[in-house]
């Protein structure tokens, strides 16, 4: 039997913790409607607690793991709320199936309010993305950009935006595993990032090697002119500039240190087959 006891300072009834467990759920409903109970309303949302998690972690099994479920639980537990507010039996529905789509609503808008490139841009990349998958399928190879714009019926100014939304910059966090290994330890990102600032061994007594190989038997200016333009990178004007020599006489000296360099490669390349 349902307890209910009166409130003399508002006219509204409350309704016990324990007589809410043996009521019928629509019943609860009905008295919540009519009453507005706090009290209704908090055994309501723990009633109802475990589909926050559930649309969570199904929303969560579709996102990189950097994504925190805790988060997503914590978007959809404000959508319970609104659809606890807004709820009416006359709908027609269960509140399960009511509460759902609110949920998975604000836990969208909270993935939308953490991802940094605008919707739109996103839309451009899946249809992008969309296309390329639909041509690869009947070309059997990658697209090239014209069949992509032909394909989508998109101008070259149109092309050239969702080219460029397509190469928009991404965050990635440096604790998201990269992949498995057989031990009990997952490769993480950081673990096989590169470090740039650290020059390889190897491949700096390659080069120091190479570069004594092409400049052995040359001139003091025919030096220059290799380490200066392959090595430091330097225009054939500003190489003239440093050696105090024209543009044209520093690209024919480069001319004909190139052929010379051929022809011994060429010679040492037949030393090599023929011993």
């Amino acid at each position: 039997m349902t307890k209910v006891k009166a409130s003399s300072r508002k006219g509204t009834r409350r309704v016990s913790q324990l007589s809410l467990d043996d009521m019928p759920i629509n019943e609860v409903w009905a008295e919540y409607r009519k009453t507005g109970s706090e009290t209704i309303r908090n055994w309501l949302i723990a009633h109802y607690l475990h589909l926050v998690r559930y649309n969570a972690e199904r929303q969560h099994a579709r996102l990189p793991v950097e994504v925190d479920v805790n988060d997503l639980v914590q978007a959809g537990f404000f959508g319970l709320l609104d659809a606890i507010d807004a709820f009416d039996l006359n709908y027609g529905v269960k509140f399960e199936t009511f509460c759902a789509l609110r949920i998975r609503g604000a836990i969208l808008d909270e993935l939308r309010s953490l991802d940094w490139v605008p919707r739109l841009v996103r839309q451009r990349v899946g249809r992008l993305d969309t296309a390329r998958k639909s041509l690869v399928a009947v070309l059997g190879r990658n697209p090239d950009p014209d069949e992509l714009a032909d394909f989508l019926g998109a101008d070259d100014e149109e092309m050239k935006k969702l080219l460029k939304d397509s190469r928009a910059v991404g965050v990635v966090s440096l604790n998201r595993k990269c992949y498995e290994t057989d031990s009990n330890k997952d490769i993480r990102e950081i673990d096989v990032l590169e470090d740039e600032s650290q020059a390889n061994p190897l491949s700096e007594t390659q080069k120091g090697d190479l570069k004594d190989l092409i400049t052995k038997g040359l001139s003091r200016a025919e030096r220059l002119i290799v380490i200066l333009y392959y090595y430091e990178e330097m225009t054939m004007k500003e190489i003239g500039q440093t050696l105090d020599l024209s543009e044209s006489r520093v690209s024919q000296m480069h001319s004909s240190i190139l052929a010379r360099l051929r022809a011994q490669m060429l010679h040492r390349e037949r030393e090599f087959y023929a011993g």
